[in-house]
């Protein structure tokens, strides 16, 4: 029986993704000077306030200031009318040292001892129906955002976007899981009030999304994803039918309120755990990332259709104390989902050490994940910029680090070969 499913993504502007990315960004300044450090920062941001708190152990110092400034202008938040200004907003810093029995947990003599940095469940996902093997109901939510976050910096088409903003896409499915086509869309964006009447407002902001986001939206994807888009889709643009005031003066933004926006979409399943903020000894972060990582390579080498992959750990303790696979059925090698999880365990280490090594996680790359997605993102190099701390040795300096590392395709051929197909 036909069925609808709904994500949503929020942009780079939300509240709760202004708190991420600041987390990220501070993570990164630590590994930039000191690859060792172990972080778990937390941010607050509501109007004309920041507060950053957690625990930190690091030979680096960074100037926190600004980072946070520099994050929350980069964003776009400049005006003064917005009510949280970058250059301007009061902060207050609340972060001290990490606790000594976490820490005794995780360090060992010999690096690859290394013990996970706290217990918990771990998901990985992937599914064959968007070209980024993430569910196609998010893949198109995040797309809609990052495009309109293109837009509002061009400023030559649309000129009165605001920086925050979400989206949502509901999708039909058919008996065999399949998309159909997409039933309904919804974007809210934050704007200014750029007409005196609300209602030739909204319908200026309403023609402008239909007529020109969507189409650069959709110009962009495949031509399978072009044929579910068409005249009957239901879209509802800024249905409160204003949105002037936002950001963290109309809502408080917290890290890690948003992880079904940086996982799956709602789809698969998660552990709980919050990413931003925490360095890749907690495996909050690192294992589910390696999760991905499997699962990814593992649908695209063709052993299923659509593949969810649970680690769990102990903290303190090396390995998982478990694998599980689910292949919802689509399984295309003749064996139980059980019989993959040991082939699994034995192709890949899942040490938290082995996990670092692998997917190069202690480099500063983690601000780049904190908007749009962890998962579905373009694997690739770049050049990073570090801010220096004032009267020290951290001189200010610059990187080339690759990005999105668990979204590489580089373990199909030997999956392949150890399934024999």
């Amino acid at each position: 029986m036909a069925y609808l499913f709904t994500s949503e993504s929020v942009s780079e502007g939300h509240p709760d993704k202004v708190a991420d990315q600041i987390s990220d960004s501070i993570l990164d300044h630590f590994l930039a000077f000191d690859p060792h450090s172990k972080v778990a920062c937390e941010t607050l941001v509501t109007t004309g306030q920041v507060v950053v708190a957690g625990e930190v152990s690091s030979k680096a110092y960074v100037d926190l200031e600004k980072i946070i400034r520099s994050v929350i202008n980069k964003i776009g938040y400049t005006k003064s009318e917005y009510k949280f200004v970058g250059d301007s907003c009061g902060i207050l810093s609340a972060i001290h040292e990490q606790s000594p029995d976490i820490n005794r947990g995780v360090d060992r003599e010999k690096p690859e001892d290394q013990g996970a940095g706290d217990q918990g469940m771990m998901f990985g996902y992937a599914s064959n129906e968007s070209e980024d093997l993430i569910p196609l109901p998010l893949f198109l939510s995040h797309r809609i955002l990052q495009e309109m976050a293109k837009m509002r910096r061009e400023r030559n088409v649309i000129d009165y976007l605001r920086p925050d903003s979400k989206s949502q896409v509901t999708i039909e499915y058919d008996d065999h899981n399949k998309p159909t086509r997409i039933d309904t869309i919804v974007i809210s964006t934050q704007h200014d009030p750029f007409i005196d009447d609300d209602e030739k407002m909204l319908r200026k902001i309403e023609g402008d999304m239909k007529t020109i986001l969507l189409p650069r939206v959709f110009d962009n994807c495949s031509e399978s994803v072009r044929k579910l888009f068409n005249k009957d889709v239901k879209l509802h643009i800024n249905p409160t039918g204003r949105f002037v005031e936002g950001g963290p003066h109309a809502d408080t933004g917290l890290t890690g309120r948003k992880i079904i926006v940086d996982t799956y979409g709602g789809k698969g399943a998660h552990g709980g755990g919050a990413f931003s903020g925490k360095d890749p000894s907690k495996v909050d972060r690192s294992a589910a990332y390696a999760a991905r990582y499997i699962a990814k390579n593992m649908v695209k080498a063709g052993i299923a259709d659509e593949m969810l992959v649970q680690l769990g750990y102990a903290i303190g303790v090396k390995d998982p104390v478990g694998i599980y696979v689910n292949t919802y059925g689509t399984s295309k090698v003749d064996m139980k989902d059980y019989q993959i999880s040991n082939i699994i365990s034995e192709m890949f280490d899942l040490s938290p050490y082995r996990i670092e090594q692998q997917l190069k996680l202690r480099n500063p790359i983690y601000s780049e994940t904190a908007a749009y997605g962890h998962m579905g993102r373009k694997n690739k190099m770049k050049k990073k910029e570090f801010i220096g701390q004032p009267n020290s040795t951290n001189h200010p300096k610059s990187m080339d680090v690759e990005l999105f590392t668990w979204e590489k395709l580089d373990k199909t051929d030997e999956i392949r070969s150890a399934f024999k197909i």
